[in-house]
């Protein structure tokens, strides 16, 4: 804005050198506000007179016009002198253009008031913003500041409203003063899934005897208040889909998802667009725990970085490939793996994100590597909503580690799983596929070759790094 009142108060110099005033009205928003009263707006209201005074005449608008000078830089003349109508037209349009100019000038006046960054951003928020956003935490932090501030607003959209804590949800439609007792707000649009997470309440008491881990938006869902429940998915290809959409009535796909040509390729080097892998022992061990709670499992760890460095090598995008993980302690340890294999190295770098799947919420990737962990107990992951949501990352390609053995017999996660198992539990790559990406269908599964296991894996990643290292020598 302050670029743009450099702009504005040049052009209004410009306009005075025309109308030789010789003042410096171009120096500051209020000097050009004075400018504006006594010398345009004075000068259009005599120019109105004089054309009233002799209506119909052909050449008096051009003749009378007091700011032609100031327009003459146009691509083509602005009156004919043959039309007075046409003309008048013309006239009215050059003053609009010249009243929005200074109305311009009167917004950025407070810019010359206001010289700290806090109090610019508060008047914009405030007389200039359409649209604000902010979380509900920051909302409940900054109160007493909006309603000191005379913060208003007509319409509430929540996103993610099914994950938020049923008293946050209050919070936000509690930021301005009524008005003669009345709330100006006028409309609330939630927006969430009760079918994935709720919010996080850590004290085992208020979560499991006060309820308080229901938002707002499950609740009205649970007394039946009437919601409109979205009956397409734009996001994953409809094989990825169907391993939640069992969860929703009637989910369906859009039709983009059907006919974009990048849900009907196959992903180069895989067999499969999604597959569960088995995971036996890595030296002996499955998962272990550290520390309380702090799960982890070394042998998901390094076959996870592995297929990642495996797709680094075959042209995939860092950015488009994510890593998640249904416990902290596996976050931290593929964290580390990452930084020793793959972080300094200028052909794998580190992927878009590391993270668990209760973070990655409302986010999304193209492909999706999916550590389970556990091998002992199939812990948290048998909360349903936490499936659907370690499901619905991926848009073309999920792959799914964990121990098999473990997870099948897990009943809340049946439906998911028989889908998952109906291909190998072994990854299944395309070895004859050597870049990204592939034009091969996504129903061809090509020459298939079933990895045998970790160690396998991790030599078919030395073989393509030393062709590659070849390559690159050779050429």
């Amino acid at each position: 804005m302050l670029a743009r009142r450099l702009e504005l108060l040049t052009e209004v110099e410009r306009l005075a050198r025309t109308l030789q005033i010789p003042d410096d009205v171009g120096y500051t928003c209020e000097t050009a506000a004075h400018f504006w009263l006594l010398h345009v707006y004075s000068r259009w209201e005599e120019f109105i007179a004089s054309c009233e005074s002799a209506p119909g005449t052909p050449g008096i608008v051009r003749d009378k016009f007091p700011f032609k000078e100031f327009f003459s830089n146009t691509p083509e003349p602005v009156f004919s002198g043959e039309s007075f109508e046409r003309d008048m037209r013309a006239a009215k349009g050059c003053f609009r253009h010249l009243t929005t100019m200074f109305q311009e000038l009167e917004e950025c006046l407070a810019f010359e008031l206001l010289k700290s960054t806090a109090d610019r951003a508060n008047y914009l928020m405030t007389k200039q913003a359409k649209i604000v956003a902010m979380t509900c935490t920051h909302a409940a932090l900054k109160r007493k500041d909006f309603l000191r501030l005379g913060f208003k607003f007509d319409n509430l959209l929540m996103e993610e409203s099914a994950q938020i804590l049923e008293i946050e949800t209050f919070i936000p439609m509690l930021l301005q003063r009524q008005e003669d007792g009345l709330s100006r707000l006028k409309r609330c649009i939630l927006i969430g899934d009760h079918h994935q997470l709720p919010p996080v309440v850590k004290n085992m008491a208020f979560q499991k005897y006060s309820h308080m881990d229901q938002s707002l938006f499950t609740r009205f869902v649970r007394l039946g208040v009437p919601y409109v429940e979205l009956n397409a998915q734009g996001r994953a290809r409809p094989s990825i889909a169907k391993l939640y959409n069992w969860r929703y009535r009637d989910l369906g796909d859009l039709p983009f998802v059907k006919e974009d040509e990048r849900f009907h390729l196959a992903n180069a080097g895989f067999a499969h667009e999604y597959q569960f892998i088995d995971v036996p022992d890595y030296e002996g061990r499955g998962e272990s725990e550290p520390s309380k709670w702090f799960y982890q499992n070394l042998g998901e760890a390094e076959y996870v970085v592995s297929v990642y460095q495996y797709m680094r090598l075959l042209g995939y995008p860092a950015s488009k490939i994510s890593i998640l993980s249904t416990y902290n302690g596996q976050k931290h340890l593929i964290r580390d793996v990452v930084e020793k294999r793959c972080a300094g190295h200028p052909w794998f770098g580190r992927p878009s994100k590391v993270a668990t799947v209760d973070k990655f919420q409302g986010q999304q990737n193209d492909y999706i590597l999916l550590s389970l962990v556990r091998t002992r107990m199939v812990g948290h992951l048998r909360d349903v909503r936490r499936l659907v949501v370690a499901m619905s990352r991926a848009r073309l390609g999920l792959y799914v580690f964990g121990r098999r053995s473990l997870f099948e017999q897990c009943y809340e996660l049946q439906p998911t799983f028989l889908q998952l198992l109906q291909r190998p539990d072994k990854l299944a790559l395309v070895l004859d596929e050597y870049s990204h990406p592939t034009h091969r269908r996504v129903e061809d599964i090509g020459r298939a070759q079933l990895v045998g296991g970790l160690e396998h894996m991790a030599y078919i990643v030395s073989e393509m790094f030393s062709k590659c290292i070849h390559m690159q020598s050779v050429s």
